[in-house]
């Protein structure tokens, strides 16, 4: 069974070195929706499994 505080969290080190694959900005972390949030390039990359997938094919349009 998941623990949703401890299996869904990402590591402050992991974040910050992660930018967007797009646009090499930096991520924000929204911990309700489980997403990494490019702002530049107005996406939203998945976490599944505590992993984040940084693919722009998978990402999410955000909205304006």
């Amino acid at each position: 069974m998941n623990e949703p505080d401890t299996a869904t969290r990402i590591d402050p080190k992991l974040l910050e070195i992660l930018v967007c694959p797009l646009t090499k900005a930096t991520l924000e972390y929204d911990a309700a929706k489980q997403e990494l949030i490019s702002r530049a390039a107005k996406l939203a990359y998945p976490i599944r499994d505590g992993i984040p997938i940084m693919l722009p094919e998978e990402a999410r349009q955000l909205e304006d």
